[in-house]
């Protein structure tokens, strides 16, 4: 397919729907690549935001106008004008404004998406655990390896950048898996 600017090959593929009709657009690297940067001029995140912010005026005026960040100075305004908070600390001095903001671009202001499996919670929650003793026996006996384990160590060999470890560890994962295959 070629592009519909020019005549090299098309890379990039759009679809935009305008009043319930569909537009396809098909274009090469350098002309999506400029359809970008005039998108970008046109429709900045910081006029986006702004209009979402000003978007059913459920925020109270008085919030508004004195929400201030304690650490950079930054105001409620200065943020609707630039769409750009000036320091970490902005999320929390305009964290009533962000619930309002949020809920209006996701719908809501729980995470409903997925989670990195490094970060999931426990199945059970703290209160149902107990702390296990640790016996000079069970340190003593060495535990067998399990697969998991193996990923287990493997990552952190990987974070360390021991890759010769890494490998000896997913080459071992890969037996263990063909013998329980």
């Amino acid at each position: 397919m070629k592009c519909d600017k020019c005549t090299k090959k098309a890379t990039v593929h759009l679809t935009e729907i305008v009043d319930g009709k569909a537009m396809e657009m098909h274009m090469c690297e350098e002309c999506a690549r400029e359809q970008s940067a005039q998108m970008e001029q046109q429709f900045g995140l910081a006029d986006l935001l702004a209009g979402l912010t000003d978007f059913g005026k459920q925020i109270p005026e008085v919030d508004k106008d004195a929400a201030q960040c304690p650490t950079c100075g930054l105001t409620y305004e200065d943020f609707r004008k630039f769409g750009r908070f000036g320091c970490s600390q902005c999320y929390v001095a305009f964290k009533p404004q962000l619930k309002t903001l949020l809920k209006k671009i996701h719908g809501s202001n729980d995470h409903l998406g997925k989670k990195p499996v490094r970060l999931v919670e426990p199945q059970f929650p703290a209160q149902t655990l107990t702390v296990a003793t640790v016996t000079e026996e069970a340190v003593a006996k060495p535990q067998p390896e399990t697969v998991e384990s193996l990923r287990v160590e493997m990552q952190k060999a990987i974070k360390k950048e021991d890759f010769e470890r890494a490998a000896q560890l997913r080459d071992k994962i890969h037996q263990m898996e063909k013998g329980q295959g």
